[in-house]
């Protein structure tokens, strides 16, 4: 199963689906937020210069995913930065990651879209019967 960690998007009329996978759940939302970066710029051109600590809380698996990946874009909108490496760990219904980047260069970046905010449509996380997860809604841009 190594190696299976990715990223893509899908389409959703005019905003856009993310969609991380992975061996593990924590795996799949890193995957999920670099794709959600991948809507913004291409994640390779973003230095992971500085690290900041991004924690939430929710009640299921399904509404963590939109937790974690709005603290992202508050993150992204209220510090000027982009980033390019996450680290998670998930405890109960407690998400504490690690988010890696550096402060938006409009020039080297040239960010696409501004992303609003994750949304409910097409949410969800869950494990395949294959084992792999698969963390995924639809961001509004």
């Amino acid at each position: 199963m190594e190696g299976l960690a990715r990223w893509e998007h899908f389409a959703h009329e005019a905003d856009i689906g993310v969609r991380g996978m992975g061996t593990t759940r924590e795996e799949a939302f890193e995957q999920a937020a670099l794709a959600l970066i991948a809507v913004i710029t291409d994640p390779q051109t973003v230095r992971p210069d500085q690290p900041i600590t991004i924690t939430c809380e929710a009640p299921d698996d399904d509404l963590l995913l939109t937790e974690w990946l709005n603290a992202l874009v508050y993150e992204i909108g209220t510090r000027r930065m982009l980033f390019s490496r996450f680290t998670i760990r998930i405890e109960g219904r407690r998400l504490v990651a690690t988010a890696w980047g550096e402060r938006t260069d409009v020039t080297r970046h040239q960010p696409a879209v501004e992303v609003k905010g994750a949304t409910y449509t097409n949410l969800s996380v869950r494990q395949e019967p294959s084992g792999l997860w698969v963390a995924q809604c639809v961001v509004d841009v």
